[in-house]
């Protein structure tokens, strides 16, 4: 610990900036630094502050492109079947695209529940664990009725294998990869046969789910932890602006209680 000091933090942010890593990556990395640093430094192994000087990584996530109700049911019925269930999946759950192509009937642990316990790699096209998180470990997510009589309709349809609903169209020993969906999406879109804002992605299906959340009051917190944010500055810094009227509401409410 005695070898940090403000050059050495600022040599690890050029170095992943040289490195190509992503800005998200390198916010995250810089946090996790910067909490033990400041730790340190609380306990006096530092004398001065490490992180006195030292210029974070900007990460300034571009404001979401989500669709509307009516956007989401013609991309649910633009694609194939499994175009069907990936999309529910995403909207309905707010899980990752990876996490998707690794769905498994038998991580509906209750009525209400889904529980993700892996994705798929797509660097090395199997099954890992999943982003942020140790292998074994997993997050529980609502399951809203929609979703999950979709899931049991494709399981009914397809059938399962250990449970996976997915896998690779041609090469059925592999797990199914996300880069398809893509493929689907890109080809619906080239067809028109998707209504969908410009700047509007695959991924705009899991930032349909945060919306529909916050929307409804459900507090930003248990967004990131099911949608498995790192930290809680992503999900703010991305969906903040669904949130334009917070302070207004607390001020009414807070009001109600100071009266007299």
């Amino acid at each position: 610990m005695s070898s940090f000091d403000h050059k050495v933090v600022d040599g690890f942010i050029r170095a992943m900036e040289r490195n190509g890593v992503g800005l998200a990556a390198q916010s995250n990395a810089y946090d996790k630094l910067k909490s033990i640093l400041l730790d340190a430094h609380r306990l006096g192994l530092f004398e001065d502050n490490p992180l006195l000087g030292v210029r974070p990584p900007q990460y300034d996530p571009k404001r979401a492109v989500i669709p509307s109700p009516a956007q989401l049911g013609s991309v649910r019925i633009a694609g194939d079947d499994t175009f069907l269930l990936v999309a529910d999946l995403m909207s309905g759950c707010g899980i990752r695209n990876g996490e998707a192509a690794a769905v498994n009937i038998n991580n509906i642990v209750a009525a209400d529940v889904y529980r993700i316990t892996e994705q798929v790699n797509q660097s090395t096209k199997t099954y890992d664990r999943l982003k942020h998180r140790k292998a074994g470990e997993y997050r529980d997510v609502p399951l809203p009725a929609r979703t999950k009589r979709t899931i049991e309709w494709y399981a009914n349809k397809y059938g399962a294998a250990n449970g996976y609903l997915l896998r690779h169209p041609k090469h059925p020993s592999i797990p199914f990869q996300p880069y398809l969906l893509q493929s689907q999406w890109q080809r619906l879109k080239r067809r028109g046969a998707l209504d969908i804002p410009e700047g509007m992605v695959i991924y705009s299906l899991r930032h349909f789910f945060a919306s529909n959340c916050l929307r409804h009051n459900i507090p930003i917190t248990d967004v990131a932890e099911w949608m498995g944010h790192n930290s809680i500055d992503i999900t703010f810094k991305i969906y903040r602006h669904l949130m334009p009227g917070s302070i207004g509401t607390a001020a009414k409410l807070l009001d109600t209680g100071l009266a007299p």
